[in-house]
């Protein structure tokens, strides 16, 4: 079995590797092709992949190129994971919007429009490319933002999930304080991409017991540290609402903060810088532990599961397995269009995902949920056709924007960073 990675060089590769080392039983990897055209990261990154597959004895051969037809060619899978404009775009995605009195971040508000634009174009590029190349290979999305993404992807008629590492990590945090396996626990996770709510954590399965009381009560403290939002928000919610939520329900308090502290991007482009020269050791042979400090916890797990549940053949008899991912809504929460990209748990097998009926959304939820989905599609249609106006549209939309003052300085300012990445401007 071939998978190929596209964005190869990126520090998150190790996290990925370790876990095609350790779970090779699950998705036995016979080839890792990284791609990606930053030659000096793809061979440190490379050089430590081969040492960790070496030191686990796993016999899968490690390929670096910068050749995207010849790193696809007969895959099976091929992952994008990539970031146009890496840090320095995101850097300034995270800080021209404070300048509005919004909030900059990478993947929500006008930040993340502007990853979206700049994404969008260069990953249905690669897509059309790995069809001509590999055409039964399956594409696994993990390329912020990723409801916009998957949904561009699938628009296409591409072979695509689209995957995030929030549902897993909080279904790993529970675990680890309920003391049980991750297994054993079933989430209502339900929503778009970076906007969802756990609604129920079932013990057992999917109709099991419903020990999110008593995660909320046990546990509550913890949990809202987590999430940054105050313990009595979390209890008269009654849900644990994903880390992304604070950027909705604390606008504000978040845009103070960020305006008080260097950003984000700064913060990982130091690591990724020590983390790189750490791939150069050659006596390093596992994944560091800084890595863990960059992000993405818990995204070879899901990785792995996913791929090897759209890579099964159908005459193994196993089924499908449940897995929540980004797929079309086909129904499923009715109140939107059946091409909106939701993220919930879903059977995965070989012919695609299917998502699972949900319960009703409460209106407290469902009214996010169905604006920011009228902001992607607009987004998207801006991703896609280009246009000052498009944009303005766009951000006019987004529930975190929303006047037009803030829209015409956010799209003005969007541009004037981006033009370099907007074959339009």
């Amino acid at each position: 079995m071939k998978l190929a990675v596209v964005g190869g060089g990126s520090t998150y590769t190790p996290e990925l590797v370790d876990g095609f080392a350790r779970l090779r039983d699950t998705l036995p990897v016979s080839e890792l092709a990284l791609v990606d055209p930053a030659a000096d990261r793809l061979e440190l990154v490379g050089g430590l992949a081969r040492r960790i597959f070496a030191k686990q004895g796993h016999p899968a051969v490690v390929t670096t190129t910068s050749d995207l037809e010849a790193g696809v060619e007969g895959a099976d899978a091929v992952l994008l994971q990539l970031r146009v404009g890496g840090q320095t775009a995101r850097n300034q995605d995270e800080t021209w919007p404070l300048e509005c009195g919004c909030v900059g971040q990478e993947t929500t508000g006008a930040g993340g429009l502007a990853k979206a634009l700049r994404t969008v174009p260069v990953v249905l590029d690669i897509a059309e490319r790995v069809r001509r190349t590999a055409p039964d290979a399956w594409i696994i999305d993990f390329t912020n933002p990723v409801g916009i993404v998957t949904r561009a992807l699938l628009q296409a008629g591409h072979r695509a999930v689209g995957l995030c590492n929030v549902a897993i990590g909080f279904q790993r945090k529970f675990a680890a304080l309920l003391d049980v396996a991750p297994e054993d626990l079933h989430l209502d996770h339900v929503g778009l991409n970076h906007l969802t709510w756990e609604r129920a954590v079932r013990l057992g399965g999917p109709d099991g017991e419903d020990v999110l009381p008593r995660l909320l009560a046990e546990h509550g403290d913890s949990l809202a540290d987590d999430l940054h939002l105050p313990r009595r928000i979390v209890d008269r919610l009654g849900v644990v609402p994903s880390y992304y939520l604070r950027y909705f329900y604390a606008h504000d308090e978040v845009v103070r903060e960020l305006g008080s502290k260097p950003s984000r991007a700064a913060e990982v482009a130091a690591m990724e810088k020590q983390l790189l020269e750490m791939y150069g050791d050659p006596a390093l042979e596992e994944k560091p532990e800084l890595l863990s400090k960059r992000g993405g916890a818990y995204y070879s797990e899901a990785a792995v599961a996913l791929a090897a549940s759209l890579l099964r053949p159908a005459s193994a008899g196993l089924g499908g397995d449940v897995q929540v991912v980004n797929a079309h809504n086909n129904g499923t929460l009715p109140f939107l269009p059946d091409d909106a990209v939701i993220e919930v748990p879903a059977t995965v097998d070989s012919t695609g995902v299917a998502p699972l009926p949900v319960a009703p959304l409460e209106p407290l939820y469902a009214g996010l949920v169905a604006n920011v989905t009228a902001y992607e599609e607009l987004a998207l249609e801006a991703a896609l056709r280009g246009g000052r106006d498009r944009v303005f549209t766009a951000l006019l939309a987004h529930p975190l924007i929303g006047q037009y003052e803030y829209a015409e300085g956010l799209t003005d300012r969007l541009i004037a960073h981006n033009r370099e990445h907007l074959a339009w401007a």
